[in-house]
């Protein structure tokens, strides 16, 4: 099928409204949004989960399935409107003329089918071209994703890839028949930090090069910035601020754009001295929006009788490039007001070593040939040598890429596995062989984990109550029944969660309130140290902020040692005050958390910082994209563990990365590298992220 040529813009919604229809009531997931992508042109869609951003790609896709139906305004592709096209026409549309990328890689692939089948298909499919084109259509997209190896790539099935190969795979295959319209959906979400600056590089330069418009969902505001052109913030169904990146990011015009910078960590922000300040109350359920302004009851400038009274319409900002804003007051608003800094705190003085770990080592024995369990046995080395120690009152940040052997190592500490080699000292007794059915309730209620995901790690079927309760019954806590009800209310006051909530099913609760439940669990037996998995990744960013806070405060009043597990290096800049960075099983890294975010870095530190996005317009990075994956933990590379992916491997002479493993350095106070290179070297170092002078 031949494109349809058209010079105005690709996509343009107006007013649209789309509900979805239930046998109880009509839901209204999105009510008067309207957007315009020029050709060429990346708009970036950012809000919290819930607030219609998947629905409007649906709508585009024209996928709402039985119950969503468009009942208001249109959506225009090319200047001809989806609402009224065929199913055939849609289907000529769909794939070759509109593409989407989803959020999981794998449920886009077909897992029994090889990589170069699933490509071919498509432009044999939309095009009608021969198997022979296909094929090399297919190995030029694959080398356009950078993928290494390409015709052993197109040879391979998707299990054999590892969760960023996969994603390219999925980007080349929504690029195969050159698209006008490429919609994204959170598609780096699943992705590791290095993973997803190198997709996010290379879907900005795969859009300039087939000249793609990007319609790119994200609830991340510093992907936005370094992805889009222009940006719409959505809140509770509405789009309420519109306008170019700078417009928005520098000039806002809409109190909850506001709200949402202020609780994302930027470069700046301090626990102690500058908190992140929370967006108070909650997201209205679709059915209990308020009438007025949909964010009018958690803003910081909402008028009785004006905000409140009428449905509020998009409004042209005076400055800027097509600017708009849904709030009645933004021109009396004065944004240039400094931020009411949240109640400073005093930071607890860290106290004595609670925990100590001593050249940890955790090796697993795996059959080489994991399918039948025949062969020679391979060596997984998850951690190697781990040393360090931790305070009382002291935060720990522990960073890496998946694989790089952080839950390894907690898993070694709550017990749920034993060390191959080397000690754990806790309170200066050994646990480090000691399996978690053997620790007495003392250790087990003093070493206590704060799960990824608030979702799994609740039972459904038991009260939120009786879970906390039952957690205080293990750690022998209370004499009686009464005692324990009394202390899991009082826990629950301490997570800020409403009493009432004991008596509520998980399935009742939010994301954030799960999450807080499951801290309120942790900290039961009066946990002396808190292992923290990536904690708040899962939550939106205005409970993020809410989330950590809640952790830091906990950790002031009860003296409590976090181990924060993570690899959003903003969150850990804010939090922490310590750093340990990992690099396949290694310690790669280790100091104070001023001194690894300032040069001299280890190069994979490096790596990690500038990949951060960060969503600030006055910030300047270096620029560093990694080349290849992570090796595997069971064939790691010869030397040092990093030398197949450094830009500073040539300084080193006599090939010392690619033969041996560097010893642990200790630079200017206690600051501890383990790498080749000289201090020479390391003295040159720039500063990966700098604020650009005014």
């Amino acid at each position: 099928m031949a494109k349809w040529e058209y010079d105005g813009p690709i996509l343009e919604i107006s007013k649209l409204s789309i509900s979805f229809f239930t046998r109880l009531r009509e839901i209204p997931a999105v009510m008067d949004f309207s957007c315009v992508v020029q050709p060429g042109e990346a708009m970036g869609l950012v809000g919290e989960s819930g607030c219609g951003k998947s629905t409007v790609a649906l709508g585009v896709m024209q996928d709402l399935g039985v119950n969503g139906r468009i009942v208001d305004g249109y959506i225009k592709f090319k200047g001809r409107n989806l609402n009224d096209m065929s199913d055939d026409e849609l289907r000529e549309i769909r794939g070759s003329e509109i593409a989407m990328i989803y959020q999981e890689p794998m449920a886009s692939l077909n897992p029994a089918m090889k990589i170069g089948r699933q490509l071919m298909e498509v432009p044999m499919i939309h095009e009608g071209v021969s198997m022979k084109e296909a094929y090399e259509r297919a190995l030029e997209v694959v080398t356009d994703v950078r993928l290494p190896d390409p015709e052993r790539m197109l040879q391979s099935y998707p299990h054999q890839l590892s969760g960023g190969q996969q994603q390219r795979i999925v980007i080349a295959m929504a690029l195969m028949s050159k698209p006008s319209l490429l919609i994204l959906d959170e598609p780096t979400t699943a992705l590791d930090v290095t993973v997803e600056a190198a997709v996010v590089e290379l879907v900005k330069d795969l859009g300039k090069k087939y000249g793609t418009s990007m319609l790119f969902i994200s609830h991340n505001l510093g992907l936005v910035l370094e992805t889009c052109d222009r940006i719409c913030v959505m809140y509770s169904g509405e789009a309420v601020e519109t306008g170019k990146i700078e417009d928005v990011f520098d000039k806002m015009r809409h109190p909850y754009t506001q709200a949402l910078f202020r609780s994302i960590p930027l470069p700046g922000a301090d626990k102690n001295a500058r908190p992140l300040v929370a967006i108070p109350g909650n997201f209205p359920l679709p059915h209990e929006r308020p009438t007025g302004c949909n964010f009018g009851p958690r803003c910081d400038y909402f008028q009785e009788g004006l905000c409140d009274a009428d449905v509020i319409r998009m409004a042209e900002v005076e400055h800027g490039d097509r600017h708009t804003s849904r709030c009645l007051r933004f021109t009396e608003i004065d944004w240039e007001a400094p931020i009411t800094v949240g109640e400073q705190k005093e930071k607890a003085p860290v106290g004595d070593v609670v925990l100590k770990m001593e050249n940890l080592k955790k090796y697993y024995e795996v059959a080489a040939n994991a399918l039948f369990g025949g062969g020679d046995k391979k060596v997984v080395k998850a951690n190697e040598t781990l040393s360090f120690e931790a305070r009382e009152s002291e935060t720990l940040a522990i960073v890496g890429e998946s694989g790089c052997g952080k839950s390894t190592f907690a898993k070694v500490l709550m017990g749920l596995e034993t060390a191959t080699d080397g000690q754990i000292l806790l309170d200066g007794k050994n646990i480090e062989d000691v399996p978690i059915e053997k620790r007495d309730a003392k250790t087990v209620g003093s070493v206590q984990m704060v799960f990824q995901n608030p979702f799994d790690t609740l039972n459904p079927s038991m009260t939120v109550g009786r879970q906390i309760i039952r957690a205080l019954e293990i750690f022998g806590i209370g004499a009686s029944e009464a005692e324990r009800r009394d202390r899991m209310l009082k826990l629950l006051d301490l997570v800020k969660l409403p009493r009432e909530f004991g008596d509520r099913m998980p399935r009742q609760l939010s994301g954030g309130q799960k999450q807080r439940v499951g801290i309120a669990r942790a900290f039961a037996g009066d946990a002396r140290i808190v292992v923290a998995d990536e904690p708040v990744s899962a939550l939106d960013v205005s409970v993020q902020a809410a989330v950590t806070d809640l952790l830091m405060e906990i950790q002031r009043e009860h003296k409590t040692t976090l181990l924060f597990i993570s690899h959003d290096l903003s969150i850990v800049r804010y939090l922490s005050d310590r750093v340990m960075v990992m690099y396949l099983g290694h310690v790669v890294e280790l100091g104070s958390t001023d001194q690894v975010f300032a040069p001299p870095y280890h190069p994979y530190t490096e790596a990690l910082l500038s990949a951060v996005p960060i969503a600030d317009t006055s910030i300047e990075k270096q620029h560093i994209v990694l080349e290849g994956d992570i090796p595997s933990a069971m064939n790691p590379p010869p030397g040092c563990p990093f030398q197949t992916r450094c830009r500073w491997k040539d300084k080193v002479p006599g090939g010392l990365c690619d033969t041996q493993i560097p010893e642990q350095k200790t630079l200017a106070n206690g600051h501890q590298i383990k790498c080749h290179l000289s201090d020479k070297d390391l003295a040159e170092m720039e500063p990966v992220i700098k604020v650009a002078a005014e």
